[in-house]
């Protein structure tokens, strides 16, 4: 289900990278993912896409391996909500980058426009994408937030990839 050219077999690394992380949608909708907001109707509301474009950049980042379904209940209905997989995890020092280098080069239309990647034990901003630029310590979903000002007062903490359950992981490696 490509959403444009495929860039899956190029021999080049970047090209097959940006082939999964090289879409605006799709890393909008990591975005809303990290800040723990993974509900379709959570992410449309936020990102004012229309459905048919996000629903095609979910299935997108799912058939990635980016993304993950996780079912939860909503009333009585049985609906999906997505979550990060390590793989999805690993994103991260990309899209940190991309705030970075917005911050450092882009023109913020208003002067809350601006979003900080903040290091939580130091809890100072980061001028680096993997790793604190002040303690030198290794950038994770589980230990980073991101301090969007138009979105809250303080730094929110990243979302990471469930831990998978320990029964369940024990059950499917008994079914090896």
């Amino acid at each position: 289900m490509p959403l444009r050219s495929d860039w899956s077999e190029r021999t080049c690394s970047l090209a097959r990278g940006l082939d999964i992380l090289g879409d605006p949608w799709g890393n909008l909708v990591l975005r809303e993912v990290f800040f723990g907001n993974g509900r379709f109707d959570a992410i449309k509301a936020r990102l004012g896409v229309a459905d048919n474009v996000l629903s095609k950049r979910l299935a997108w980042l799912v058939e990635a391996g980016i993304l993950a379904q996780r079912p939860y209940l909503d009333g009585s209905r049985t609906r999906q909500e997505y979550v990060l997989t390590p793989k999805g995890e690993d994103a991260l020092p990309v899209l940190n980058a991309i705030i970075l280098w917005s911050e450092k080069h882009l023109d913020a239309p208003a002067g809350d426009a601006h979003m900080r990647v903040i290091h939580n034990a130091c809890g100072l901003p980061t001028a680096s994408a993997d790793t604190c630029s002040h303690c030198g310590s290794r950038l994770t979903a589980a230990n980073t937030s991101w301090h969007s000002f138009t979105r809250s007062e303080h730094p929110v903490a990243l979302a990471t990839a469930p831990i998978p359950d320990a029964s369940h992981r024990n059950e499917s490696e008994s079914q090896s």
